[in-house]
Order: C-alpha cells, then structure tokens, then sequence
C-alpha cells in the first residue's frame, strides 16, 4: 500500500503504521486505533452524561465534584449548575456552558448529571 492510503500514527506522528484487521498500528509505538474513526461515532453519536442521559442544547447540568478550572483560581464546586448549555459539534464527550462565575467553560460530560 502506498504511504498516503494508511494515515500516520495519532499518537507519536511516526508513517511506519499498518492495517490489521478493522485496527491501524503503530509499528513504532505500538498504538491502535480504528481504521473507520469518527465519522460513523459523529453521525449517531448522542451526548449523555454521568447516568447515561441524552443531553440537549438548552439543557441545565449539575457539577458532580470539585473541579479546578484552567485560567481561574476559581474552582467549579459540586453542585454547581450549568444552565443553557451548549453542545460541540462532533464531540460526544464535551459540552459547553457558563457558571455564575466563570464564563466560556468546555466541560466533560463524565462530571455532569441532567438537572
């Protein structure tokens, strides 16, 4: 196969990758990753929190532990509430959203539960 048809390695950048059944690999780093990634996760993909519930745009969402935020001496406390949120296209995993005291946050889904 040409160098071009088989993408380089996400993790260490190295071109000495090759297929192995529905995984690409990394000879040099030994890293695996699927050879169809995002665009059928992109698709049919639904963004949920902690519990397992879909979330929306226009949803609220409750902080489920301290967080330290990055650029703030203020940490998102448990309990905190998100209101309005926002979700990133292509991006199961993230939302956005803003606190009473901190503006512009991107957050993971995994510390959220649906109000």
């Amino acid at each position: 196969m040409t160098t071009s048809a088989i993408p380089a390695c996400p993790q260490c950048g190295m071109e000495n990758t090759y297929p192995d059944g529905d995984m690409y690999i990394c000879a040099d780093c030994a890293h695996e990753w699927p050879q169809r990634p995002a665009d059928i996760d992109e698709q049919g993909a639904v963004t949920r929190d902690v519990h397992g519930n879909p979330l929306n745009n226009g949803d609220t969402v409750v902080v489920i532990k301290d967080l330290k935020v990055k650029g703030s001496s203020i940490p998102l406390k448990q309990g905190t509430v998100i209101r309005n949120i926002r979700l990133v296209e292509g991006d199961a995993e993230h939302i956005e959203g803003s606190s009473d005291k901190i503006k512009g946050l991107v957050l993971k889904v995994c510390f959220l539960k649906k109000a």
